[in-house]
C-alpha cells in the first residue's frame, strides 16, 4: 500500500502486511498517511481490546499516536446533545459511545481518526459526517454508510476495515537507525478480574469499569501516561510526559475543563449564529483558563458579543467540589505520593497503578488519608 506521505509531507512511505495472504485490515477508501496508519492500528486494537473487557460498544478518538478519548456506550448529557447537534434518542449505541470519546477533549479530537469497536451504521456515519475527521477504521460498515462517508472530505476520508479475527504475532519488530529491535508482543490483558484482585476492599461495579477503560486507554497511549474516567468514559489523558506528577497534572487540568463545561456561566455563553463549532468550543476552553490576551479577547467578542468576566475563584471552586468518584490508571507504578495528592484535588476516589514502588508505603498512606482506593494490578503498560 503506497501511503500519502511518511510522518512528515516529503517523506515517500509505504505498507504492507507481514503475512499477505491475512492482512489485518482492509482499505476501501481514501489514502492514509504514516501516521493515520499508526492512529489506526493502535486506536483499532483500544476498542478490540476494551470492548471485550467490558462487553460493550467501544470508541476512541486519536490524534498524534495518542487516544484524546475513549469511550463506552452510555449517557449523553445535555452538554454533548448541544455541542455536536444530537439528540441522544436518535443514536445507537455505538454513535454514542464515539460522542462521548470526542467529548473528553473536544480541541484535541478535531481532525481525529476514529475507531469503533462495533460495525459503522447510519447514526455513527451522520455524526462523522458532521465532524472534522481524517478516518475511521472499524470491523465492518453497514448499508448506506458508505455512501455517506464518499462525500465527506471531498471523497478523501479514509475508510479501513478491521478483521476482528485477526491475531497478532507473538513478537513485534521495528527497525531504528539500522538496528532492528524485537521484543514479545504485550499478551497480558486487563480485566475487570485484574482489577477485583488487586484491590484490597470490594469495589463498586461502575470503579470497575472506570479503572478497566482507563487502563486499557493508558496501554495505546505514548507513556508516561495517566488517565482519568467516570461512568465509563475517559474524561482526560495526559501523555508523553517525562515525569508521572506532570501526566497528573495535565490530565487533572483536562478533567477540570471537561467538568467546568457543564458550569452555567460556560453553557450561558451567547455565540452569534455564524460561529463555527470548533471556534465554540475553543473560546468555551479559552474563557475557563481565564487568560486572555486583549488580542484574543476582541477576536472573541466578534463571535460572542460582549465578553463576561472571568468566572470567580469562588464559583470555580464549587463546582469543581461536586465532581466526585472519578478514577485513575496510570501506566507505570505512582513513585510518590505527589500524584496522589494531585489526583484528589480531581475528584479521584479510585486509582490503579502496577505497584512496586520504593516508596509504595508512602503512596498508599496518602490514598488512606484522600480516602482513595488503591488498586496494584502488577501489569505495567508502557507504549513507546
Amino acid at each position: 500500500m503506497e501511503l500519502r506521505y511518511g510522518i512528515n509531507p516529503g517523506q515517500l512511505a509505504r505498507a504492507s502486511a507481514i503475512d499477505e495472504s491475512a492482512p489485518p485490515i482492509r482499505l476501501l477508501r481514501g489514502r492514509p498517511s504514516y501516521v493515520n496508519l499508526l492512529d489506526a492500528l493502535n486506536a483499532w486494537q483500544l476498542v478490540r481490546e476494551a470492548a471485550s473487557a467490558l462487553g460493550l460498544p467501544v470508541a476512541t478518538s486519536f490524534k498524534h499516536v495518542s487516544p484524546a478519548g475513549a469511550a463506552a456506550a452510555g449517557h449523553i448529557d445535555d452538554v454533548m446533545e448541544e455541542t455536536w447537534a444530537v439528540e441522544s434518542g436518535t443514536l445507537s449505541p455505538v454513535a454514542m459511545a464515539y460522542i462521548r470519546a470526542r467529548d473528553c477533549d473536544p480541541k484535541s479530537s478535531f481532525g481525529d481518526f476514529v475507531a469503533v469497536s462495533e460495525p459503522v451504521d447510519l447514526p455513527l456515519a451522520r455524526v462523522l459526517a458532521s465532524v472534522i475527521s481524517d478516518g475511521v477504521i472499524a470491523p465492518g460498515f453497514e448499508p448506506g454508510v458508505m455512501d455517506v462517508l464518499a462525500r465527506k472530505k471531498g471523497g478523501s476520508y479514509v475508510v479501513i476495515e478491521a478483521d476482528g479475527s485477526f491475531q497478532p504475532p507473538a513478537s513485534e519488530t521495528r527497525e531504528v537507525f539500522g538496528l532492528k529491535l524485537s521484543q514479545q508482543r504485550a499478551v497480558t490483558p486487563v480485566t475487570r478480574e485484574v482489577i477485583r484482585a488487586g484491590a484490597a476492599m470490594v469495589l463498586p461495579e461502575s470503579a470497575v469499569t472506570d479503572l478497566v477503560l482507563a487502563s486499557i486507554t493508558a496501554r495505546y497511549t505514548q507513556s508516561n501516561t495517566v488517565t482519568y474516567a467516570k461512568s465509563g468514559m475517559v474524561l482526560s489523558v495526559g501523555a508523553g510526559q517525562q515525569s508521572r506528577v506532570d501526566c497528573t497534572k495535565l490530565a487533572g487540568s483536562k478533567v477540570d475543563t471537561w467538568w467546568l463545561r457543564r458550569q452555567e456561566a460556560v453553557r450561558s455563553l451567547h455565540f452569534r449564529s455564524s460561529a463555527r463549532r470548533q471556534d465554540r468550543i475553543n473560546w468555551q476552553i479559552r474563557y475557563l483558563e481565564g487568560d486572555l490576551t486583549a488580542d484574543e479577547r476582541r477576536r472573541m467578542q466578534e463571535v460572542i458579543g460582549e465578553v463576561p468576566e472571568p468566572m470567580s475563584v469562588e464559583t470555580r471552586s464549587q463546582w469543581l467540589q461536586q465532581l466526585t468518584d472519578v478514577a485513575l490508571a496510570s501506566d507505570g507504578f505512582l513513585p510518590f505520593r505527589d500524584n496522589i495528592d494531585q489526583a484528589a484535588r480531581h475528584g479521584v476516589r479510585y486509582i490503579a497503578h502496577p505497584g512496586g514502588s520504593a516508596r509504595a508505603d508512602e503512596v498508599e498512606e496518602a490514598c488512606n488519608e484522600h480516602d482513595i482506593r488503591l488498586v496494584n494490578t502488577g501489569i505495567r503498560l508502557f507504549h513507546h
